[in-house]
């Protein structure tokens, strides 16, 4: 019994000894930049295996089908690939600007992609935040990590056949350029190409005549040859070659910039000064795990992969699009002395992408507001899609919001009175040509639309829908909005216009139809517009005055005033009633941002338990941790931030509040490491996927009646406790929203 039992502590501690050596997985590790790059079951997310910095400049990736609007670089799906790009497209349905293509290839000279794709299988393939690798079936391996604004790559070319590194610089139709230089090992260049001159008010390429995505590609090797393509060729595709011997290693840096082909340069030593990829490898991933870290959660693998793969994509926007001090401004087309970011999706990112960044990326808050507030002064307007200019795309002036919201949080970084000019201009300057126009959804060349049809909206307190396209949602959008101008206007002092916006954020309530119980677009004299429905074209939805939904999807949509909404239907009771008929009837699309507040709802009825069996239920069935696991294009990191904020059991449904409610924690314990030092911990005992009504809460030992969370509770620090259930309890059910007066 006595060798029996030493023999037993023996294997005990061999297995301890093996755990112990076990090194503990970093945040890096669980994300899988796949997620969203295949269409499923669950949906299609319109993301991209992205190998940059967190808000990175240039994103590299495998290209595996000719990107455009609606068409991203790389699908899950695909075959082939056909080259490795340098991207700075941030959206499936938003186009690219200023792009280089790195294409490996043995064998002739193969200059179109359909001529110089290979094939490849997924087995074959790794991909992280901070590298990508991936073998062809010629046999070519190729691997790069990057950083904000460069790559480093590195190719083993097959025995046989020339080996080659193709640059395109352009596609034909644009008059790209590249220059090979053997002696210094560089091919160098520019790309004009923006997609958004079809998206946007100018009248294309010609309106930014010094636009160009700059680069500078530098070996490592010394070439035996090089030559460039197509140069004089408008109709074809442009770039530089050079040539090593068959089967060489080959490793290549690539700086890109939108200044000059020196600053590429310059960009490319200051960021990978040096020729070794595990040290550039090793920088890029500590950066992302600076950020993923600050989350911190007790759960499965696979859930760690959905919750590190959705910070990773919300990590990624906006873009900088400053590079050390200076920045093109496409505003202006003009250099400029600061600090810029591009890529807001603000339509999207307002609801909670960006509320995520004020937690998890503060620095970057006042950085961010500053290149808005930059852009009114260079253009006019603030922007409300810059990729990397104006674009008409979606409708009202949510960086109203932005401003508000940093505003709200206490961020001291920005111009506050150049914040109140671009605010107070949105609200109250028309669009050139407003009564003359119906702004098209993505109608080419017309001036920038800002708040279109806010001439009638002035007068007669709503966009008619006889004279604007998506005029209803456009009131009710244009309404919060007014709400968020009078935040500043409060946040300054000024008293008169504070009180004069917020009571024109009541604008939405001209909607409500009392017949239906629901919102309905009007017309120019008064009378109530067609209704419209959830199978209309978009064409007829805009007629019928709404944007990428209907009645149902916007009736609840005026963040600041649901309590004027439950007046309006009735009470609570069928306040609540209502949405139980939403659901039910399948109207609320979470694939959509318009119904990403929905779930949480409830909680104003005085019916929490309802928001909490919804909300699971929604992340449940709408988020995977595979390619396909993904409901609806990201919008740059909008349905990732849903998710994470609903794992955490919290969501800003007004997010200029600075206010979450509460919904149902997912995990047992999750925490985040603020920017002040402090850690706020939400634990839920008892939680399971069928424990998911709460029973009770307490806030650092006090207990918490209410379901609503604000910002300052948040960045005190300290654990928010929840006990977990079951079957629904009457916790918070006494809580009821105060009206806008």
């Amino acid at each position: 019994m006595k060798r029996l039992f030493c023999l037993m502590l023996l294997t005990l501690g061999a297995r301890n000894v093996v755990a112990a050596a076990a090194p503990p997985r970093d945040a890096v590790s669980y994300v899988n930049p796949l997620v969203g790059t295949q269409k499923s079951s669950i949906g299609y997310g319109g993301t991209m295996p992205f190998v940059t910095a967190p808000f990175g400049m240039t994103s590299w990736v495998a290209q595996t089908r000719q990107n455009k609007i609606s068409i991203t670089s790389y699908n899950y799906d695909d075959k082939i690939i056909s080259g490795f790009i340098g991207t700075h497209q941030p959206a499936i349905w938003m186009g690219d600007y200023g792009y280089v293509t790195i294409v490996p290839q043995s064998g002739a000279l193969r200059t179109k992609p359909e001529d110089r794709a290979v094939a490849f299988r997924h087995e074959d393939e790794t991909a992280r935040p901070d590298y990508y690798a991936v073998t062809l079936a010629d046999g070519l391996r190729a691997e790069m990590t990057g950083s904000d604004r460069a790559a480093l790559m590195r190719y083993r070319f097959p025995k046989t056949g020339d080996a080659r590194i193709l640059v395109e610089a352009s596609r034909p139709g644009i008059n790209g350029f590249a220059n090979v230089d053997l002696k210094r090992r560089e091919i160098t260049g520019y790309n004009p190409h923006r997609m958004d001159a079809h998206l946007g008010p100018d009248k294309g390429a010609a309106a930014l005549p010094s636009f160009k995505g700059y680069f500078v590609v530098q070996f490592r090797e010394l070439p035996r040859a090089g030559n460039t393509y197509g140069m004089n060729d408008a109709n074809a595709y442009r770039g530089a070659y050079v040539e090593f011997t068959p089967g060489a290693d080959v490793e290549m840096r690539v700086g890109t910039s939108f200044l000059s082909i020196d600053q590429a340069r310059e960009n490319l030593q200051h960021e990978i000064p040096t020729w070794d990829f595990t040290a550039a490898q090793r920088k890029l991933r500590a950066q992302w795990n600076d950020k993923l870290q600050r989350l911190q959660v007790s759960a499965s693998n696979s859930e760690k992969a959905k919750l590190y793969t959705a910070l990773y994509h919300a990590m990624l926007y906006p873009r900088e699009f400053s590079e050390y001090g200076r920045y093109y401004s496409a505003f202006d087309d003009t250099m400029h002395t600061g600090e810029s970011y591009t890529a807001y999706s603000i339509w999207d990112t307002f609801r909670a992408e960006n509320s995520l960044i004020t937690l998890m990326a503060p620095e970057r808050v006042d950085g961010m507001i500053t290149a808005l507030l930059q852009n009114f002064k260079e253009g006019g307007w603030m922007p409300k899609w810059p990729n990397p200019g104006y674009t008409n795309i979606m409708i009202g002036t949510h960086a109203d919001s932005l401003v508000a919201e940093a505003i709200r949080k206490g961020f001291h970084g920005f111009d506050r009175e150049l914040a109140w000019k671009a605010v107070y201009k949105d609200a109250m300057s028309p669009p050139d040509g407003d009564t003359t126009r119906r702004w098209l959804d993505r109608e080419e060349h017309t001036p920038y639309e800002a708040r279109a049809g806010l001439t009638y909206y002035k007068s007669l307190g709503y966009i008619p829908t006889d004279k604007t396209d998506e005029a209803a949602s456009r009131t009710l959008e244009d309404s919060y909005d007014d709400w968020c101008v009078a935040q500043v206007a409060q946040a300054l002092g000024r008293t008169d216009d504070y009180k004069f916006f917020l009571h024109r954020s009541l604008n939405g309530r001209n909607l409500f139809n009392s017949k239906l119980s629901l919102m309905n677009g009007r017309t120019s004299d008064g009378k109530w517009a067609p209704i419209g429905g959830t199978d209309d074209t978009n064409e007829n939805r805009a007629v019928s005055g709404w944007t990428e939904g209907d009645a149902w999807v916007y009736t609840y949509s005026m963040f600041h005033d649901q309590a004027g909404l439950m007046q309006l239907i009735g009470g609570a009771d069928k306040y609540a009633a209502q949405l139980d008929k939403h659901f039910a009837e399948g109207h609320n699309v979470h694939k959509n941002e318009p119904s990403h507040h929905y779930g949480y709802l409830y909680d104003f009825a005085g019916q929490p338990w309802k928001t909490q069996a919804r909300v699971r239920e929604i992340a449940a069935k709408e988020y995977g941790s595979g390619p396909g696991g993904l409901d609806g294009d990201d919008d740059c990191g909008q349905m990732s931030a849903w998710l994470l904020f609903t794992s955490f059991g919290f969501y800003p449904v007004n997010p200029a509040s600075g206010e979450y409610m509460i919904g149902s924690p997912i995990y047992p314990r999750m925490s985040l490491k603020l920017a002040n030092g402090k850690t706020f911990t939400v634990t839920a005992q008892n939680n399971s996927k069928t424990n998911v009504y709460i029973q009770s809460a307490s806030l650092n030992e006090k207990p918490l009646d209410k379901p609503v969370l604000t910002w300052e509770q948040i960045q005190a620090g300290g654990t928010l406790r929840f006990v977990m259930g079951a079957h629904p309890s009457q916790w918070g059910s006494s809580y009821r929203p105060t009206a806008v007066e």
